[in-house]
């Protein structure tokens, strides 16, 4: 009994980052726009912003691209489900800003590299008792 219980809480984070990295996996899935091109892709689960407990599931996809910021809203929206899905918005430096809680998530191959810089992101959802039991989300 007690070895199951480790095996658990062991697998909880493990479980947690291949969700998140199942956000990030469906954004490298999907085309590119012409002249764009895939410079890099993270994905995070943790508690990344707003109030209150819970896990959040990350991904995101680096573009360098010769589109405008609406050019490639209006070629991504074809592949938004909900809100939460295929978001863009320019990238102007390494780090993501709109995640209050985590500084380090960060693009580092973007630094010193010429160019137009987006951003693809989505949020995910993950199962019980994963979303619950995992720390992070504290």
């Amino acid at each position: 009994m007690f070895t199951m219980i480790c095996l658990f809480t062991i697998s909880i984070p493990v479980v947690n980052n291949l969700t998140a990295k199942g956000v990030e996996n469906h954004l490298k899935s999907l085309p590119l726009p012409p002249d764009t091109e895939l410079a890099a892709s993270v994905s995070r689960a943790d508690k990344l912003t707003g109030n209150g407990n819970g896990m959040q599931y990350f991904g995101a996809i680096l573009l360098r691209s010769e589109l405008t910021l609406d050019e490639l809203e209006t070629f991504y929206s074809q592949y938004r489900r909900t809100e939460w899905e295929c978001n863009v918005v320019s990238q102007k430096e390494p780090g993501l800003d709109f995640l209050d809680y985590y500084d380090e998530l960060r693009f580092s191959q973007y630094e010193d590299v010429p160019g137009n810089f987006y951003i693809v992101y989505s949020w995910g959802d993950g199962g019980e008792p994963f979303v619950t039991w995992d720390l992070r989300g504290h």
